[in-house]
């Protein structure tokens, strides 16, 4: 146990900081926080790109779903030690992660040729553009 000490005025914000900082058990990591993957959104010429970083999950633990101009997705991974063991445990840790991501999609993106696909801890979406909304070239009009 550590000694701090602790400015008086500032013990409710020290108290919280207390609660959702440490694990009550003498370990590092926050149980209390929400785990929200970091998003890269890339656009090109013909498309966006929104890639998920996610490492550690499968394919088939993301949810992906489009509804009217909204994408979402989601995932949910659960990871449980089913081994019996003899004795009682002094430390054990159920592994529960769940998170929901919502992307507001502009009338620009094909909606009927979303792709995705989930290589090396990344999610990948494709979200393709319309037509008319690509880039056009630049061209000469001529005057009458």
């Amino acid at each position: 146990m550590t000694l701090v000490k602790r400015n008086q005025t500032a013990q409710l914000p020290n108290l919280l900081d207390d609660f959702l900082k440490a694990d009550w058990f003498g370990g590092t990591s926050n149980s209390f926080a929400m785990n929200t993957p970091a998003v890269n959104v890339i656009e090109r010429e013909d498309s966006f790109s929104v890639q998920v970083a996610a490492p550690g999950m499968k394919k088939e633990d993301f949810n992906i779903e489009l509804d009217n101009d909204m994408l979402s997705i989601s995932a949910e991974q659960k990871t449980e030690n089913d081994q019996k063991e003899e004795g009682k445990y002094t430390r054990r840790e159920f592994s529960f992660s769940t998170f929901k991501r919502n992307f507001n999609l502009p009338d620009t993106i094909n909606t009927a040729e979303i792709k995705a696909e989930y290589v090396d801890g990344v999610l990948h979406v494709e979200l393709p553009k319309r037509e008319e909304a690509k880039t056009q070239p630049k061209r000469l009009i001529e005057i009458s």
